[in-house]
Parts: C-alpha cells; structure tokens; sequence
C-alpha cells in the first residue's frame, strides 16, 4: 500500500521527527511512502489530489487543524484519511483510539479497518462551508485556543489548561439562541460547543456521550456563572462529569443554529472560525454529514 504523509510543520510538538519516525516506520513495512508538506490551503489541497489520483492512503501528521484541513478534501475524493498525531491537542486521534507514538499511529495504518466517519459542516454569514472534525465552539473555549497560540514557549501539555484559567478569568457571558433540528433554546452561557468528538482543547470531555459515527451532534451549553465557580468546575471537564452540572445543558440533533450577543470568538478544531453572529444576524450554521470520511481506525 502508498501513503502520502501530510506534514504540517507549524503543528507543534515534533511534528517533523514523527513525520521521519513514521515514514521510516511504514518503508520498514513495504510501504512506499511520498511527504508532502503542508502549510497553507492551496498546497493541502494539491497534496491531496495528488495523493488521490494515485490512490495512496493520505496520512495527516500534525494536530486536529492539520485533520480538519484534509478531511473535507479527502471525502470529496472518495479518498482513505490516515493520522499521525504531532500537535498540541490531538483530540480527534484520542477520540478514535490512535495511539500517540508515531510507531503506534502507524501500526494502526497497517493494521487497521476503514471506517466512515461522520464530520462537520460550519457556515457563517457570508463565508461558505468550512469542514470540521471535532467540534465548533464559541467563548471562553474558542478565546482560550486564541490564548493557547499565543502560549508556545509554554510545553504544549501546558497551554490549554493555563489558557482556559486566563480565559475563564476574564470572559464575557453571552446570550445566546441555540436552534438545535428548528427548535429554539436560550441561555446566558459562558460557551456553547457542537461535538461530532467527545475530546476538545487537549483532553477534556467535553462532551462524553458524542459519537463519531451516530449521525448526530452532541451540544454542550455551560451556562454563565460566577469565574470562581467555573473555574472550580474546569476538572470535571477532563472526566465529562460536568455534564451532570445543573448549569450545563446538553442538546442533540443533526442542524444547529447559533447566534448570541455579545459577539465572541468562535472556534473550531484549535483553529479560529471568525465571530458568533449577533442576534439579529443570519446565525451560525453547522450540520452533520453522517458518514462522509473513509478513515483508517483501530481494528
């Protein structure tokens, strides 16, 4: 089998020796092996035709942006995705079982099954479809990642933890309207997060009963309070336990409708996604695509 890995250089972590460290790996085995590198959207995309037309297993090697930045392509290709974690969060690799170690991720690329996963379409007012993994979010998490990118001189285990706590220091709450399958909800709310995967922001649960291959979305709402207790909540998202919390909702459908005002960062897969529409705005759009991506899983 070829595979073409897809490098992000600006992943953090050691993105460029696990890329070496898995090639080494997947040559060992046979495989022939091409790299591209990848640092913006027009070379993404030229190394994902050309990984198709040669029906090579495209492998992403880097964090959830680098995964986000391929899925959408590879699925439009009839394509197989394969993933190499390197980044800072690693979320969608943790949600499928991928192990972390680049000899690991790629005994699950020579061992593993082809599985259709489901992934995120997210519209905003005037910009099309921007496909998405994990999850889409906005307040003091989607801040907290703009936080978190300011904080690489900090060890990446680091940098959303200590960014959450600055974010949750200052945030603004937000009232916000949640339209979940044409049914509204509001609240004032410290964020809200739609969740194809369980894990975000480097390990929290934040929605445990999410599923990658349900055909639903999961939508956490953490009602606004005061910054000591949610700061003193912040644990319990790491177990999922914060769900249990009188003041966090949690909604399910396939079409979800937000806007809120203030407008407030939004987010998705660690990467910026723009500004929550106010509330006499066209609202943020995001919708499931049941079972859109072939992905190389555990067996």
């Amino acid at each position: 089998m070829s595979h073409t890995l897809l490098v992000n250089p600006r992943a953090g972590g050691a993105t460029i020796s696990v890329a070496a460290a898995a090639r080494a790996a997947l040559e060992e085995a046979g495989c022939a092996v091409h790299v591209a590198l990848s640092e913006e959207p027009a070379a993404t995309r030229s190394a994902v035709d050309e990984a198709c037309c040669r029906g090579d297993v495209l492998v992403a090697v880097g964090g959830d942006g680098t995964v986000s930045s391929a899925a959408g392509l590879v699925a439009e290709r009839g394509g197989v995705l394969g993933l190499v974690p390197s980044g800072r969060g690693n979320d969608f690799a943790r949600m499928l079982g991928i192990p972390a170690t680049a000899r690991g991720a790629v005994d699950v690329l020579l061992t593993g099954q082809v599985e259709q996963v489901d992934l995120l379409a997210a519209t905003l007012p005037g910009s099309g479809p921007r496909i998405v993994v994990g999850s889409v979010y906005s307040g003091v998490d989607a801040h907290a990642a703009e936080l978190a990118e300011a904080m690489r001189w900090l060890p990446a285990f680091l940098q959303y933890p200590v960014a959450g706590v600055r974010s949750l220091a200052s945030y603004t709450p937000v009232e916000v309207e949640v339209v979940v399958d044409g049914v509204a909800h509001c609240f004032g709310a410290a964020t809200v997060v739609v969740a194809n995967s369980a894990f975000y922001g480097s390990g929290m649960q934040v929605a445990p009963d999410a599923s990658v291959t349900d055909g639903l979305l999961d939508v956490v709402v953490v009602s606004a309070s005061s910054r000591r207790s949610l700061i003193s909540a912040m644990p319990t998202i790491y177990s999922g336990r914060h769900v249990l919390r009188d003041d966090v909702a949690v909604l399910r459908g396939r079409v979800v409708e937000v806007r809120g005002t203030p407008r407030v960062s939004m987010g998705a897969d660690g990467e910026p996604l723009g500004l929550l529409p106010a509330r006499d705005d066209v609202p943020a759009r995001i919708e499931v695509l049941p079972s859109a991506l072939r992905m190389i899983t555990p067996a």
